[in-house]
Formats: structure tokens, C-alpha cells, sequence
């Protein structure tokens, strides 16, 4: 593979976790009974978005720093 290929790679993996993690908060807020076992839906939704932003983060180093 070369540079750009991995780049493309790296991007395509941390987007598609990011938009995961995105996924399951909007699930979390429009049927939080889904989290059956989740007793705190505040936490867990707060756990999704920490995932958000840390794959938001790799996704910007990537384009800034690559």
C-alpha cells in the first residue's frame, strides 16, 4: 500500500466508528428504552459522544497533520 492508500484507510476506519458511535446516540435519544442495560441513559449517551469526538479528532489530525 502506499501513503495514500493507508490515509485513505485510516480516514474511511475512524469515520465509520465516528458515525457508529453517532448512530447509536441518536438511537439513545429517540428510544431510550433500548438501553436496557443501562440504568443512567444520560451516561451512556455521554459515553457515545466522547467516542464521537475522539474519532472526530482522529479524523481532523489525519487531514491536518497527513
Amino acid at each position: 500500500m502506499n501513503p495514500e492508500e493507508l490515509k485513505h484507510s485510516l480516514l474511511a476506519h475512524a469515520r465509520g466508528d465516528m458515525e457508529k458511535h453517532l448512530a447509536n446516540v441518536k438511537i439513545y435519544l429517540s428510544n431510550p428504552v433500548g438501553i436496557g442495560e443501562h440504568s443512567d441513559v444520560m451516561k451512556a449517551i455521554e459515553d457515545e459522544l466522547a467516542k464521537v469526538a475522539y474519532y472526530r479528532d482522529i479524523v481532523n489530525a489525519i487531514k491536518d497533520l497527513l
